[in-house]
């Protein structure tokens, strides 16, 4: 009998946001992603069936990054909404120098990112 085996990859990550059109203002004007907006807004939820309203940005080699509000990412999983945490989890951009880190935070920074750390350098040797 031929055992598959499924070749591990992730196409998809998908944030659960407070506010859509907050976090595509970040995500498009501050980080520079590009994106065609909010889409499938047709679809309309209810209390318990999740819409469809939801911000995708293509990154490299197809993986998508998607924002989609908290409160219909857990109708989606059939969970109650938990308590927003952003130190659950940890997004990277790398660039190439110091410089671009800078600019990058400042962008950031203007487009409503709340700085909790300014650039410095990491006993691993990151700026």
């Amino acid at each position: 009998m031929a055992t598959y085996r499924m070749k591990p990859s992730i196409s998809v990550i998908t944030l659960g946001v407070n506010d859509l059109e907050q976090a595509l203002a970040f995500y498009r004007d501050g980080l520079g992603l590009p994106t065609t907006g909010i889409i499938a807004t047709e679809f309309k939820g209810d209390e318990t069936h999740p819409s469809g309203a939801i911000v995708t940005f293509e990154l490299q080699q197809g993986v998508i990054l998607a924002l989609y509000p908290r409160t219909e990412l857990a109708k989606d999983a059939g969970e109650p909404v938990g308590g927003a945490s952003s130190t659950e989890f940890s997004l990277g951009h790398l660039v190439q120098s110091k410089e671009e880190v800078d600019s990058l935070m400042k962008r950031a920074e203007a487009a409503g990112a709340t700085v909790t750390s300014h650039p410095h350098e990491s006993p691993w040797r990151v700026y």
